[in-house]
């Protein structure tokens, strides 16, 4: 046994700095004698080493070292003796030297994030190596060979170390990196991008490491891959499923899907398919067949773009979506991000959730930069008999579509003698002017304007230029 005895007499109290100051790191160790005199402590300091929350010992090298490693730079940091046995003996290493390299090398190659900065070697006389590990800065460090999950983490707990649960991951990530769930760092490094990047090159723009960095995707402190990077790669676990239903009360099933793997390609996956669904009707002007369809596009890729962008990923469920003959509903995990009402969103306030995500859908030109998707759906359906609604729960959000072939096939007025008239003198004469229209109708200036935007909105007529430049076009059907 290694141990010598000090006694001295001093106003103390067990304070841990100033024994630090007295016997450095042996303070560690201490033992007192709890006697007293004067009122002052009598401190019979035996200094035998052994293990403690502090301190860890082996005699030789092995793979536990690592663990052993994690389990202190993942709480508050320890020493850890290598060379000396469980009873404290420094019975010292054979080879020193070459243990010393071994180790050095093994934590930086098999500790992720890098933790080097955080380790402190020495290389004692007696053939004993001490390793001062500090707590780190990039928590939670794990095992490269395992992964950021379960068995690759560990933690000191009293005397010897503790792999960790999912639940103390994800909260030692949450303490590091932010209540950001985009920045967090995810939970599964494998990722591959493939997607992402054939999506990037088919628009244009360049996407590699440096990018991936700019955008958010990888951690610039540890070159891990983030939530955002999960979440856009070709192994994003979240989903979207859609209900396409024979009834009102969405319970009997016409035909389902799911479509999973990048929410890039989710997005354009399931706007794809909900444009399959999404039936059209055809009115009869003129010269023209006109179609309207049961659910403005643009207001499908709005809905469809907000419920990606805005949900809460911290809830592992998927986004639902439900269509019946009646309407189309959105329903995204989340409710409101905090400080925002009803009233705000419904007047085009936004405040995404995931801002590193609202901008790579910006990049790709599917959304604006800025809230106007609620606003925008409300002008497409402006000249509709029932309204687009939204329904807010504290987990969830709901945007209900309707149908609106469904709900405006009795108004017949929507198309009335007016409408048809401008209809058919656009046909007649692409060049034909407001000027021109208005005789023809018989209709002032400022309702010959509204009569044009309600042709718009349903999609019947387009406006290309403006001023004196400006034109009218009717979309026109062949078929």
């Amino acid at each position: 046994m290694w141990k010598f005895i000090i006694v001295r007499l001093v106003q103390v109290r067990s304070n841990p700095r100033f024994l630090f100051s007295l016997f450095g790191e042996y303070s560690l160790f201490i033992r007192f004698s709890g006697e007293k005199a004067n009122g002052y402590d009598i401190i019979l300091v035996v200094i035998n080493m052994y293990e403690n929350e502090k301190v860890e010992f082996k005699l030789e090298k092995t793979d536990e070292i690592y663990k052993e490693v994690l389990a202190f730079i993942n709480a508050d940091g320890g020493l850890i003796y290598i060379g000396v046995d469980d009873e404290g003996n420094r019975v010292g290493l054979k080879d020193a030297d070459e243990t010393f390299t071994a180790i050095t090398n093994g934590i930086r190659d098999n500790i992720e994030p890098d933790a080097t900065m955080f380790i402190k070697y020495t290389l004692e006389k007696d053939r004993v190596l001490r390793i001062e590990v500090n707590e780190g800065s990039f928590k939670p460090y794990y095992l490269k060979s395992k992964g950021l999950k379960p068995s690759g983490v560990y933690i000191r707990q009293g005397v010897s170390k503790a792999q960790v649960s999912y639940e103390q991951i994800r909260q030692m990530i949450k303490n590091t990196d932010g209540d950001s769930f985009e920045v967090e760092r995810s939970l599964e490094q494998n990722l591959s991008m493939n997607y992402m990047r054939s999506l990037f090159i088919e628009c244009g723009m360049d996407f590699d490491e440096s990018k991936a960095k700019t955008m958010g995707i990888i951690d610039i402190n540890t070159d891990a891959y983030t939530n955002l990077g999960l979440l856009v790669s070709d192994e994003c676990d979240y989903s979207i499923k859609v209900g396409w239903f024979n009834d009102d009360e969405n319970v009997e099933f016409y035909d389902s899907k799911e479509f999973t793997g990048s929410v890039l390609k989710q997005y354009l996956d399931a706007y794809e398919w909900l444009s399959m669904i999404n039936k059209k009707k055809s009115i009869i002007s003129g010269k023209s067949r006109i179609d309207t369809y049961d659910y403005p596009p643009e207001a499908i890729r709005e809905a469809l773009a907000n419920a990606i962008v805005h949900r809460d990923y911290g809830f592992s469920g998927s986004i639902i979506i439900n269509v019946n003959k009646k309407q189309m509903e959105i329903i995204s995990l989340g409710g409101l991000v905090k400080g925002l009402t009803e009233a705000d969103i419904m007047n085009g306030i936004s405040q995404s959730r995931n801002v590193k995500l609202a901008e790579i859908f910006h990049r790709l030109k599917w959304i604006e930069s800025y809230g106007t998707g609620m606003k925008r759906i409300q002008k497409l359906y402006s000249n509709s008999v029932k309204k687009p609604a939204i329904s807010i729960a504290p987990n969830s959000f709901k945007i209900t579509l309707p149908n609106m072939n469904e709900f405006d096939s009795k108004e017949t007025d929507r198309l009335s003698e007016k409408h048809r008239r401008i209809i058919s003198s656009i046909e007649n004469d692409p060049h034909v002017n407001d000027e021109r229209l208005m005789q023809i109708t018989g209709l002032k200036k400022t309702r010959l304007f509204e009569i044009i935007k309600e042709l718009e909105s349903l999609g019947i007529l387009s406006i290309e230029g403006r001023g004196k430049s400006k034109k009218y076009k009717i979309n026109i059907n062949n078929n």
